[in-house]
């Protein structure tokens, strides 16, 4: 088989004949600038799903490279992302208490659930169906999503303990928990939270009006939750605040990913199978959606069949390598897009920044 027919099938061999220095320095700085946002962003959403911060990190390293070899987008940068961690957890929860094995096996069988159907949606060439999606449909779902995260994680704001994985569940469970306000904490989350909406609209123009170059600027401001993320983590060291009821992290595993089996338990599959549909579907829609948009702008085209198999691949890779999930990213992909990132090579090279964060970065972590 020669290159040009394999590269139907591994469209980076295709990609791989324009590779020259400046491309691969472009790739470069977009990976260190990615991999800085991804190591927070990946520790919340596995903390979101339920599971231990560290599989966050496992699922942003091989299903990263398969993407790359499989995918035909450019800059889409794949991992964890807050919708399929919410749907992560509404389903392995009904398995599993988290924090169990059997909710970890649960969350890993169902990232290779979501591989092998979205690779058999690729195989069949399905992608097309992706336009027969009702558009309000699926925006009015990733809106109510993201008003659901937004009230699950008042309960970290403010220190408290909740429950609940509807939104009225989450209200009443926070009513009942007011009195329980740890200050300290609510006063990091608030100014924390107001600082992320500044940034947004207001950082840029800042940053303009003080001579920095646009591009420069764009980049800066959307690195805005790292900052946050740093001076909280230095604030909470420096005084120690763990003490006063904050809570951390805590310890992050050194090392590598592990390799990992999913369960073959028919009765598992049976009932993660129709959760595994909704998270292939609505991540495939996302995924597709950022990288077209972003390939409109440097009129390159994606392959919405190979597509689905790129994810599908990700997917796999997750699920032997201990992570959950994962689709498309909005954030980190327009970061990776707007920090120059040219060739796949870019998520190559984030997947070994990640991998040396996991293996010398943990204590600080």
């Amino acid at each position: 088989m020669n290159t040009t027919r394999l590269a139907k099938y591994l469209p980076i061999l295709d990609w791989g004949r324009t590779y020259d220095r400046s491309t691969l320095t472009n790739d470069m700085v977009a990976a260190l600038i990615v991999t800085i946002m991804l190591i927070p962003q990946s520790l919340a959403y596995a903390l979101l799903a339920g599971l231990p911060p560290e599989m966050g990190l496992y699922a942003s390293m091989l299903p990263i490279i398969l993407y790359a070899i499989f995918g035909t987008s450019r800059a889409l940068a794949v991992g964890p992302v807050a919708v399929v961690s919410l749907l992560t957890v509404a389903a392995v929860s009904k398995i599993a208490v988290a924090g169990t094995s059997e909710y970890i096996a649960a969350a890993i069988t169902l990232a290779f659930l979501s591989g092998l159907i979205l690779l058999a949606l690729g195989l069949f060439r399905l992608g097309f169906l992706a336009n027969f999606l009702s558009h309000p449909v699926i925006a009015g779902f990733i809106s109510a999503t993201g008003i659901i995260i937004a009230a699950s994680q008042l309960k970290n704001i403010l220190g408290i303990d909740a429950h609940g994985h509807t939104l009225p569940d989450l209200i009443g469970s926070l009513a009942h928990n007011l009195s329980q306000v740890n200050w300290v904490t609510a006063v990091i989350g608030v100014l924390a939270t107001g600082f992320l909406f500044w940034v947004r609209k207001g950082l840029l123009p800042l940053l303009v009006s003080l001579g920095v170059a646009p591009r420069a600027a764009g980049i800066v401001a959307k690195a805005g939750p790292v900052v946050a993320i740093v001076a909280t983590t230095l604030v909470v060291w420096f005084f120690d605040l763990a003490a006063r009821g904050v809570q951390v992290v805590g310890d992050v595993p050194k090392g590598l990913p592990p390799l990992t089996i999913p369960t073959f338990s028919l009765d598992m599959w049976s009932n993660l199978i129709g959760a595994a549909v909704l998270i292939s579907v609505i991540g495939f829609v996302e995924s597709v959606s950022v990288a077209q948009t972003l390939a409109a702008k440097k009129r390159q085209r994606i392959d919405p069949d190979q597509e689905l198999i790129g994810l599908g691949a990700a997917n796999f890779g997750a699920s032997f390598t201990g992570g959950f999930p994962v689709t498309g990213g909005f954030s980190r992909s327009v970061v990776n897009y707007d920090a120059g990132a040219d060739t796949p090579a870019a998520g190559a090279y984030t997947a070994i920044g990640l991998a040396g964060a996991s293996l010398f970065l943990t204590p600080l972590i």
